[in-house]
């Protein structure tokens, strides 16, 4: 994956190995959690028309499980956004000659000349 580009992020704009490896294990995870999501999503569409109690009742852990997935998901998105956003600014504290750093106080790149 070294060399990676990330389309609109600037031509040439390298992403650091780890960085994407951390991204795929994320959407991974998510992707899975999606798909576990799917299937009890559609038990307890069944269990609602079948209208047995017992089904009815059971919905009721199923619908709790789906919340938590959807949790899980938030959380997973929340971190992949801090992620991506530190890696961002890494990468443009290196590449900007006059930046604002993280502290609020201006960075100074020096520019050889030639």
């Amino acid at each position: 994956m070294e060399g990676d580009t990330l389309s609109g992020l600037g031509s040439g704009t390298q992403v650091d190995n780890k960085v994407m490896q951390t991204f795929q294990k994320s959407f991974g995870q998510v992707q899975n959690i999606l798909d576990q999501n799917r299937l009890l999503i559609n038990e307890i569409n069944q269990n609602h028309e079948s209208k047995i109690p017992d089904n009815l009742s059971r919905n009721v852990g199923l619908i709790r499980e789906l919340n938590n997935n959807i949790r899980r998901v938030v959380d997973l998105y929340a971190d992949l956004s801090n992620s991506f956003t530190k890696s961002m600014e890494a990468m443009s504290e290196g590449d900007s000659a006059g930046t604002m750093r993280s502290d609020g106080k201006a960075g100074q790149k020096r520019v050889r000349p030639g």
